[in-house]
């Protein structure tokens, strides 16, 4: 007779996999995102598209990475470790683009939480604009969930800023993804405004003017895949990726560097101070 386990295996955490640019400062990028992966209590993974060289202030250079290298590194954890579910961030340029395109057939089921991220928090271009279209249509109808800012969304849809945000998210929905998440962080509203094609919600936040908000929206995106990966439906995951991003930048470390300064999922300047 076998005798009983008295240390039974834990069960394993969901396994998340973030496709984005690697941030050497480590406010965003993928360095945020396994930030989150961690704060979340998930299995976070990396696919490089591009190396930044970047700080708090700038980002001084860029150097994408061949097509082959992306689809390979997603190749190597699909066929050792599994996939629950993906974030995409960066992608850079078309190139690039094509070959997020090909490792998401390595894993159909996993769903898709797409940032698309276009400039970052310093004012640099981080996706080529001769590759908005197949952004557009090669990766925003694959995504589970899309997670525009207010100035992103008006370039997927070629609108004007001042469209408004519920018009934004219904013509980013119409583009094929299962949900939109405008986030708030560019507006005077700190709301974010989900619709799946059904349901119109905004999902209310505080504002945080002296937080932190570098890689925010990296945090957020990364929550969010983080939770749909354990089993929330796309609008608890939105909720949970609300709270979860506006602790970060509530927490953010101001002082750090000497541009926006990064969020802080884990809240340590916070919990150093009491």
């Amino acid at each position: 007779m076998t005798p009983p386990d008295r240390h039974p295996r834990s069960p394993l955490p969901p396994r998340v996999l973030s496709i984005a640019g690697s941030d050497s400062g480590a406010g965003a990028g993928i360095q945020a995102d396994l930030k989150a992966f961690a704060r979340c209590g998930v299995w976070g993974m990396t696919a490089i598209t591009a190396i930044t060289a970047q700080n708090t202030a700038a980002v001084t250079a860029v150097y994408p990475l061949p097509s082959e290298a992306i689809v390979e590194q997603v190749r190597a954890v699909t066929d050792d470790i599994g996939v629950d579910a993906v974030k995409i961030g960066m992608v850079g340029n078309a190139e690039a683009i094509g070959a997020v395109g090909q490792a998401l057939d390595l894993i159909p089921e996993a769903p898709v939480v797409l940032d698309p991220v276009m400039v970052a928090e310093s004012g640099a271009r981080l996706l080529d604009e001769s590759a908005e279209d197949a952004l557009r249509t090669g990766l925003v109808p694959r995504a589970a969930v899309v997670t525009p800012n207010l100035s992103e969304a008006a370039v997927l849809v070629k609108r004007d800023l001042d469209a408004g945000v519920e018009d934004l998210a219904r013509a980013i929905h119409a583009l094929g993804p299962g949900a939109v998440v405008v986030t708030g962080g560019h507006r005077a509203s700190a709301s974010d405004v989900f619709f799946d094609g059904e349901r119109l919600i905004e999902i209310p936040g505080e504002r945080h003017p002296d937080g932190a908000s570098h890689g925010s929206g990296c945090t957020h995106s990364s929550a969010l895949a983080a939770h749909l990966a354990l089993g929330a439906d796309p609008l608890m995951a939105a909720q949970q990726a609300k709270e979860i991003a506006a602790a970060a930048v509530r927490d953010g470390l101001r002082g750090l560097g000497s541009g926006a300064g990064p969020v802080d999922v884990f809240g340590a300047a916070t919990r150093a101070a009491v």
